[in-house]
């Protein structure tokens, strides 16, 4: 009778631990601990060595980069406002990242959305629509800028977006990285403003986040993706770089925070790319909407067209990049295009010099409109 207890807690204990497996490319790995933020968001802290990004077939000989060869300068948050990252605490064990649960549809839907995501080297996307800055006077070796998120009431298919980007494009290929805001309910189930990193590369193929494998994760406590539930007219922030390591040419994504040091969340391998070698010829910041079958746009930034005054519409400051030499200036030192595409629904307003919360605002823009239905395509 003992023994037939004895198989039969051994057996329920195996059932509750397998029970919280997550399944992504065929493989199931069982997570060390995880961590529940939300009712339908969850992170299982995996090991660093077998996180699903290395599943890439590109990757199979990668070695795991821990920190980008050379540190990017410590830089102070502009605001001490609504800091993202600290407000879900995820603390994942020594030799253990943070990896988002995902369903089996979550990954397809990802699949589905990285085809339709719009990259400014792609021909133009009916009921896409941008407002931002970007330059092609490269190479560049990497992107920087502070900008604010909003919540926003952004429909079931509809998309609606802030980002920092870099790319390269050859005939028909195409290399892009580019990482931010997102709010996206077709894809996360919410209307919440969730970071992002996404990437395409040398396959034709592109993918967000962890959803399937390329990104490698290495920070413990900040994944690439995670919900941030703002409220209604009040912003949150994000200071984010993306840069080329100087000794191994994987591409890292870091960001800033305030009254602590910077975090290197991760980066995509330089494996996954073949025009992004030598850095990329363009880089850029800004919004971007994606128009509902019906061809209704949602609002992009905060829904307000810019008016002049720097606090009332969404805004990017501290545009930066580094140049082929690593050397960091602000990115309208080199001859820049300004994009907006539906004058109609949304703006792009420069600004001048100036401060934002007391610190130096750099170069700068506000962007944004409310869309509606008379944007164009």
């Amino acid at each position: 009778m003992l023994t037939i207890l004895r198989i039969s807690l051994v057996m329920n204990l195996l059932s509750l631990l397998f029970s919280t497996t997550i399944v992504h490319s065929n493989q199931s790995i069982v997570p060390l601990r995880s961590f529940k933020i939300s009712e339908n968001v969850t992170y299982d802290c995996i090991d660093i060595y077998k996180q699903p990004g290395l599943n890439h077939p590109l990757l199979k000989t990668h070695k795991i980069q821990t920190k980008p060869s050379l540190s990017r300068p410590e830089l102070k948050m502009r605001t001490g406002k609504n800091e993202t990252s600290s407000k879900n605490k995820i603390g994942c064990p020594n030799g253990t990242v943070p990896i988002l649960r995902s369903t089996k549809e979550f990954i397809t839907n990802s699949k589905m959305f990285a085809k339709k995501h719009f990259h400014l080297l792609s021909a133009d996307s009916p009921g896409t629509h941008i407002a931002g800055v970007r330059s092609s006077s490269g190479p560049f070796r990497g992107v920087k800028a502070y900008f604010s998120g909003y919540k926003l009431n952004v429909g079931k298919d509809q998309v609606s977006y802030g980002q920092i980007y870099v790319g390269s494009g050859s005939g028909n290929q195409v290399n892009y990285i580019s990482a931010g805001w997102i709010i996206n309910p077709g894809l996360y189930g919410d209307q919440r403003v969730w970071t992002f990193g996404f990437w395409k590369g040398k396959d034709g193929t592109g993918c967000y986040n962890t959803a399937c494998s390329g990104f490698v994760q290495v920070s413990k406590t900040v994944p690439i993706v995670q919900p941030n539930d703002l409220k209604p007219g009040v912003p949150g922030y994000l200071y984010y770089s993306i840069h080329q390591d100087k000794n191994t040419g994987n591409w890292w994504i870091t960001q800033f925070l305030q009254h602590a040091p910077s975090v290197d969340i991760g980066y995509w391998p330089k494996e996954l790319f073949n025009l992004l070698d030598n850095g990329a010829n363009m880089a850029g910041v800004g919004g971007v909407v994606q128009a509902s079958r019906s061809g209704s746009s949602p609002p992009m930034g905060n829904g307000n067209f810019p008016n002049g005054d720097r606090h009332k519409s969404a805004i990017f400051t501290n545009i930066e990049v580094l140049n082929s030499n690593y050397e960091q200036h602000n990115m309208n030192s080199f001859p820049i295009d300004y994009l907006v595409d539906s004058e109609k629904c949304y703006g792009l307003r420069v600004g001048k010099g100036g401060v934002f919360y007391k610190y130096p605002l750099g170069f700068f823009f506000n962007y944004g409109g409310p869309g509606g239905n008379s944007c164009g395509v």
